[in-house]
């Protein structure tokens, strides 16, 4: 291809010319029918995300943000209660539990998949956590709190580590919420169970977003949860429409957290193309490996652990030269982005809290090494092919390797 050619970082716009025969529909069915909020539309995407995640229960919501929210609200989490997670993922994960009345606190990430450290969860239920001698609740030592729940991450596309997440909570009863936002269909292969589970199933709730950028991704702003807990999403459904559990009949105060009929039916759409896509992402990715492992080993590519199958919704890399590579990449016509350069534990609306560089080692060392290559199912050999070489040529140009790390481990 030639060097004036631009290769965007995500292509939404050919992906939804392609889909525009298919999409339109919806829309004049709603503007025919005038179905907007609830209705068939809704019940429909509702029951076919429901049945490509394998649970029972799907509750269309506004946003993922919500889904993690209403999911620990509804799990039984209180006003003042600790909820654990990671500083590698976009705020909206912490900014749900703080909007759920809790107080998000954190365990560092695993430097090769970047998901939850089993490890580092041990460590902190053991030793930053005390049971309360009246109560045998676990207590947070820095928070003097009630420790109620964990969310896992599963960045990138990756499911996390499940198995020993949910061995733990189980021993500390503490309620799982999945944050599968960035992993519609991924897949992890459990060795309590000895069988895959999809990302979605393994907690007691998961919250799913739908942002347009996602591998099933919305015409605006759409999310869900998913949960075998018939109870769990029956709280959830009151709590996204203003607590009722009827029209005027209102169980509690709610939120207005409705996903809409129209981005609904769109999301039904593209739901049928979503296996397709998916597997077109790992085909990316798995040549993305193949070319740059020839091209630049000293880089540091994704790393798929044993018993995982990634959806790949980003493909990151690493190298300390981040900013420099980047910069070559953006001269040269090809669009990146950088998920995430600011943990969450740093950044200015949790400074009050007390946490300081250096907290989260693994964390802040990849979030200044990171960077996302172009990713998406129409993404040609061609472009790929120019990504590599152009990374080739920075490599040359700078004479030397991008990292002297190990590529991390299977």
């Amino acid at each position: 291809m030639s060097n004036d050619q631009k290769i965007p970082f995500l292509d939404l716009a050919s992906l939804h010319q392609a889909l525009e025969g298919e999409i339109m529909p919806v829309v004049q069915k709603a503007l025919r029918t005038a179905g907007f909020i609830g209705g068939p539309m809704l019940e429909d995407f509702e029951r076919d995300f429901g049945r490509f995640c394998d649970v029972t229960h799907c509750v269309g919501l506004s946003s993922g943000t919500d889904a993690v929210r209403f999911a620990l609200m509804a799990g039984g989490v209180e006003p003042g209660d600790v909820v654990v997670t990671v500083p590698h993922t976009f705020i909206a994960t912490t900014e749900a539990i703080s909007q759920a009345g809790a107080r998000p606190d954190f365990v560092d990430v695993d430097e090769h998949d970047y998901c939850m450290d089993p490890v580092k969860l041990k460590q902190y239920l053991e030793q930053d956590c005390y049971s309360d001698a009246k109560t045998g609740k676990l207590f947070s030592k820095r928070w003097k709190a009630p420790v109620t729940a964990v969310v896992p991450v599963h960045i990138y596309g990756q499911a996390a580590d499940m198995d020993p997440i949910l061995e733990l909570a189980k021993r500390y009863k503490l309620l799982v919420v999945e944050d599968a936002c960035q992993a519609h269909g991924a897949e992890y292969f459990s060795k309590q169970e000895n069988r895959w589970r999809k990302a979605g199933t393994m907690g007691r709730a998961t919250a799913f977003s739908f942002y347009p950028g996602k591998n099933l991704g919305a015409c605006g702003e759409a999310g869900a949860l998913t949960t075998n807990d018939a109870a769990l999403a029956q709280k959830v459904s009151m709590l996204r429409d203003h607590g009722q559990s009827r029209k005027y009949y209102h169980e509690m105060e709610g939120y207005n957290g409705r996903l809409d009929s129209i981005q609904a039916g769109i999301l039904q759409v593209k739901l049928r193309h979503l296996p397709e896509w998916n597997q077109k992402r790992r085909e990316i990715a798995a040549r993305y490996n193949e070319l740059l492992r020839e091209a630049t080993p000293e880089l540091i590519l994704p790393v798929e652990r044993s018993g995982s199958r990634s959806v790949y919704h980003l493909y990151v890399v690493r190298t300390p030269e981040r900013s420099a590579l980047q910069e070559h990449l953006t001269k040269s016509g090809i669009g990146t982005g950088i998920h995430y350069p600011v943990p969450v534990h740093l950044q200015k609306p949790y400074r009050a809290m007390g946490f300081k560089d250096g907290d989260f080692p693994v964390t802040e060392k990849i979030a200044a090494q990171i960077l996302s290559l172009p990713m998406y199912p129409g993404l040609t050999a061609a472009q790929q092919d120019f990504v590599v070489k152009t990374i080739a040529q920075f490599q040359k140009i700078n004479e030397g390797p991008l990292s002297v790390q190990p590529a991390g481990r299977a």
